[in-house]
């Protein structure tokens, strides 16, 4: 990948909406050529999608955090199954397997601590592995680039 191809996904990843007129105009190529760097792009798999940023509190969600989790059974088949299991659950968000002390790292978000407070003892605890969980509340986010 070269540096206009990087200056490319740079713009896109602040502004996934920009027409490609204004994209090229802003790295510096002829619309063409652009629209050709961003569709071998597509279609390499380096942009796997364009999503729309919302914001939690107008989302209704007043409580976000990251929460760690350590198994009781380390097998292949326990870690598919709350995988599983976290794909189903719409307050988490992310969702990634992690080395350290613990197995998952998520990010959780709800409507207040009540409903997270249900979330973590009505799913999170009846999993049937669950060693430990850590709950880490987001205070605020002065920088969040995620998309």
């Amino acid at each position: 990948m070269d540096h206009i191809s990087e200056h490319i996904l740079r713009v896109l990843a602040q502004d996934g909406r920009i027409s490609n007129l204004e994209l090229a105009e802003r790295v510096g190529l002829s619309p063409s050529a652009c629209l050709r760097r961003v569709q071998d792009l597509e279609r390499r798999g380096v942009i796997t999608g364009y999503r729309a940023v919302t914001d939690p509190a107008r989302m209704g969600i007043g409580f976000i955090a990251y929460v760690t989790v350590g198994l009781s059974k380390h097998t292949k088949a326990a870690q598919a199954e709350f995988e599983r299991l976290m794909r189903a659950a719409p307050q988490v968000r992310e969702c990634h397997n992690v080395t350290g002390t613990v197995e998952y790292l998520l990010r959780v978000e709800a409507r207040d601590l009540a409903a997270y407070k249900q979330f973590h003892t009505d799913y999170m605890g009846a999993f049937p592995y669950l060693d430990r969980l850590t709950t880490m509340v987001v205070m605020g986010s002065p920088k969040d680039e995620r998309g």
